[in-house]
């Protein structure tokens, strides 16, 4: 997934040198957010299939996530997109998802089509991070402002799962943000939980 809509290549900052679209990630405020890995494409020692993937951890989690959330929502009433889905907010914010969950009577059918989801999903889950963290994006930075950007848009819950920490943040608008290990239970939306935690030791993984 690709978050420029824009030109085929973007300058860097205090550069000339031009970056093609497709390491881009994410725009925030108006600024390119670059893949994982871009760095070592630029240089020519990865090529750009080198570091569009997911690790299989990360693939992992959002299979589980998506399947068990599935199985257990209201698809009359809620609509699921995972594979980074592009989310447009304005001009100069284009984010990815790793699983939106929209309420359809604001993402009905009509707004199925070729172009990024334009409205704000109810529920919107991360899993890691998949930006290159450099300049004024720490982790902490990073996670901070696309989740304010999220909830300002009208998502009312953003959650995050971190397989360095073995941690899961979970923020909405009117309540302080909160942070657990991950062997928590977590409730999505109408009653609907997942322990992350729990899973990865239910099914023998050392990440548990």
């Amino acid at each position: 997934m690709i978050a420029s809509i824009g030109p085929d290549s973007v300058l860097t900052k205090n550069s000339d040198t031009e970056i093609p679209s497709v390491l881009i990630h994410e725009i925030i405020d108006g600024k390119p957010l670059y893949r994982k890995g871009y760095r070592e494409v630029l240089a020519k020692t990865k090529n750009v299939e080198d570091i569009m993937g997911s690790s299989s951890l990360q693939a992992f989690l959002i299979t589980y996530l998506t399947i068990w959330i599935g199985k257990q929502i209201d698809d009359s009433k809620y609509t699921i997109l995972t594979n980074e889905a592009g989310l447009h907010i304005d001009k100069g914010n284009n984010l990815a998802g790793d699983l939106l969950i929209f309420d359809n009577q604001v993402f009905g059918i009509e707004k199925i089509n070729k172009k990024y989801a334009d409205v704000a999903p109810k529920i919107s889950i991360e899993v890691d991070i998949d930006i290159a963290l450099e300049g004024e994006f720490s982790q902490n930075a990073y996670i901070s402002i696309k989740t304010k950007k999220l909830l300002e848009f009208g998502a009312e819950k953003v959650i995050w799962f971190l397989t360095e920490s073995k941690k899961v943040m979970i923020a909405t608008a009117d309540t302080d943000w909160q942070i657990y290990n991950w062997n928590y239970d977590v409730e999505i939306l109408d009653g609907i939980t997942c322990n992350v935690g729990e899973y990865l030791k239910e099914k023998g993984s050392e990440f548990a």
